[in-house]
């Protein structure tokens, strides 16, 4: 019986570090970094990516382009999705203190971590993520 317990547990434990999880559990955080008078928006990804990390991509750069489209088209707020497995992503991954899965919104000397809402809202909630969007780029475009 004991046995059987331990392999269940170990399986568990297994299967949970397996999962597709951001890098960061941490509330939004905000540090700082180069000034600009633009908004960037990262998605940080690896080459091999399950259903949520493709949806957290697509529902982030759908819901700017809903929500902004002017400063979309403008350029005035951009979305970049980075392979931190490709050559040439080391640079700005440093730049924005990214080490995984990460999604950040990067405005003057404040970078806004929404990894958490990006991957809890993306797939069962979009409107939800909609919302954080709307919450941090508000402040931020209405300068």
């Amino acid at each position: 019986m004991k046995k059987v317990l331990l392999f269940c547990f170990m399986l568990t434990f297994l299967f949970g570090n397996m999962s597709c999880e951001a890098q960061s559990k941490q509330k939004q955080q905000q540090s700082e970094i180069a000034v600009s008078d633009k908004v960037d928006v990262y998605y940080f990804h690896y080459t091999r990516r399950c259903v949520t990390c493709n949806t957290v991509e697509s529902e982030t750069k759908k819901h700017l382009e809903v929500l902004y489209p002017e400063l979309v088209k403008n350029g005035k707020i951009t979305f970049t999705s980075v392979n931190l497995e490709e050559a040439g992503s080391k640079a700005i991954a440093e730049k924005c203190g990214a080490t995984g899965q990460s999604l950040l919104v990067v405005s003057g000397n404040k970078k806004t971590d929404l990894t958490q809402a990006g991957f809890m809202y993306a797939r069962s909630q979009p409107e939800k993520l909609k919302a954080e969007i709307k919450l941090t780029l508000d402040p931020l475009v209405k300068k």
